[in-house]
C-alpha cells in the first residue's frame, strides 16, 4: 500500500489516482460531517453563552423593575401542607450577615431577607414570619439593615415576624431577632454575645525582624490610622480614641435595638413576652448566653424549638391552622450557567484546624461571637 491508502502502482479504492501530497483514506461526505459537527458545536456554545448573558440580564431588569439592580424573582415553595388557606413564611438568617454578594447575580443577605419580606407584605394568605436564625453575627451595617428591615415589615403590615434561634444567635444573630415580636430559643442555644468587635493585626515587628521597611506617603497623620505596618508605640492615644468611641457608638446603637425591640413587643396587644431583666445590661459585655440564661434575662421570650415557634406564631396571628412555605428563586440560565463563571467571596478562608471560619477585614466593626474571631 502507498501513503495514499492505494495499491502500490494502482489507483486508490473507488476514485482516480489522488493529486501530490496527503490523501486521505475518509470520503468526502465524512469530511464534510466533521466539518459540520465542528462548526455546530461552535455555534451550540455561542448560543448557549449569548442565552445565559440574556437570562442573567433579564432577570435583574424584570425582578427589579428595571433598574437592574439584581433582585430576585421568588417563587413560592410548600416546607409544610396542612390542608389550610393561611401560611406562615419561614426565612432564613443562616452563617455569617454580611453585605457581601451571595452569587454573581449579585444579591446579599439584606436584599435577600428584603425581597422575602417585601412578598411575603404583599401576600394576604401570609399571616406570619418564622425568621429562623443560626448565625454566630457578622457586619455591623448589615446587621442593622436587616434590622429595620424586619422592624417595618412589621409596623406597615401587622404580621407577627417570630425568631427561631437554633444552635447559634449570637451577636448579629440576636441582634437581627432583636425587634422580632416573639423569640423563642432552646434551652442550648447559644447566643448572647452582646458587643461590638473591630479587629487587625500589627506586623510591624515581624518586618522589621525580615528588614522590611515601610514608605508611606500621606495627606494627613490619622491618614494610616489601624494600619498594621505601624510600631505599637507608634499609635497615639488620639487615634486609640477615635477607634474607641467608633466602637462605643455602635455598642450603644446595640443595647438601644435591643431596648426598644424588646419594649416595643411587650406593648403589642395578644401575648405577652418576657420583660427585660433589670440587670440585663450587666451582662452585655460580649459574653455568650445559653438559651435559658437568655431567657431568664428577657432576652428571649419562650424556651422551645422550631415546633414552638410555630405554635406561636398562629397564636399572635390568630389562626387555627397554616401550611408553611418558604421561597425560593426560578429557574434562570444565569443560574444554570453559573459553572461557566463563579464570583469568588472572601466571607471564608481555609485554615489548618480543617475547617473554614469566617475572615474578619480589618478596619470594620462586626457584631461577631467571640467563639468565630480570628
Amino acid at each position: 500500500m502507498s501513503q495514499y491508502g492505494a495499491p502500490i502502482g494502482g489507483k486508490p479504492p473507488g476514485g482516480p489516482v489522488p493529486p501530490r501530497g496527503y490523501y486521505s483514506p475518509y470520503p468526502p461526505s465524512r469530511r464534510r460531517f466533521g466539518l459540520w459537527f465542528i462548526i455546530f458545536v461552535l455555534f451550540g456554545l455561542l448560543v448557549l453563552s449569548t442565552l445565559s448573558n440574556m437570562g442573567h440580564y433579564l432577570d435583574s431588569m424584570s425582578s427589579s423593575g428595571g433598574t437592574g439592580m439584581g433582585s430576585p424573582r421568588l417563587e413560592e415553595i410548600q416546607v409544610e401542607n396542612n390542608g389550610a388557606n393561611d401560611k406562615i413564611l419561614v426565612a432564613d438568617v443562616t452563617g455569617l450577615i454580611s453585605s457581601l454578594a451571595l452569587e454573581r447575580s449579585g444579591v446579599n443577605m439584606v436584599h435577600w431577607i428584603d425581597e422575602q419580606l417585601k412578598q411575603a407584605a404583599d401576600d394576604f394568605q401570609i399571616k406570619a414570619v418564622i425568621l429562623k436564625v443560626d448565625s454566630p453575627g457578622g457586619e455591623v451595617l448589615a446587621s442593622d439593615q436587616i434590622y429595620e428591615t424586619i422592624l417595618k415589615f412589621q409596623e406597615e403590615t401587622g404580621k407577627p415576624v417570630i425568631a427561631s434561634m437554633a444552635g447559634l444567635a449570637a451577636s448579629g444573630g440576636y441582634y437581627v431577632s432583636a425587634p422580632c415580636r416573639w423569640i423563642v430559643a432552646h434551652p442550648l442555644t447559644i447566643t448572647g454575645s452582646i458587643g461590638v468587635i473591630m479587629h487587625g493585626y500589627n506586623y510591624r515587628n515581624l518586618m522589621a525582624k525580615v528588614g522590611v521597611e515601610p514608605t508611606v506617603f500621606k495627606s494627613g497623620r490619622f491618614k494610616d490610622m489601624l494600619s498594621g505596618e505601624k510600631f505599637p508605640d507608634d499609635v497615639s492615644p488620639e487615634e486609640k480614641a477615635m477607634v474607641q468611641e467608633m466602637v462605643d457608638t455602635t455598642f450603644n446603637r446595640f443595647k438601644q435595638v435591643i431596648q426598644e425591640g424588646r419594649d416595643w413587643a411587650q406593648s403589642q396587644d395578644g401575648d405577652s413576652g418576657k420583660p427585660l431583666a433589670s440587670n440585663w445590661q450587666n451582662f452585655a459585655d460580649g459574653r455568650i448566653l445559653s438559651g435559658e440564661q437568655a431567657f431568664e434575662l428577657g432576652l428571649v421570650d419562650e424556651l422551645g424549638g422550631f415546633e414552638k415557634a410555630v405554635a406561636r406564631a398562629k397564636s399572635l396571628a390568630g389562626i387555627a391552622e397554616a401550611n408553611l412555605i418558604a421561597y425560593d428563586k426560578p429557574f434562570s440560565f444565569s443560574s444554570f450557567f453559573r459553572f461557566l463563571g463563579k464570583a469568588e467571596s472572601n466571607q471564608k478562608i481555609e485554615v489548618d484546624l480543617g475547617f473554614d471560619r469566617p475572615k474578619l477585614q480589618a478596619g470594620r466593626l462586626y457584631l461577631l461571637s467571640p467563639t468565630y474571631i480570628q
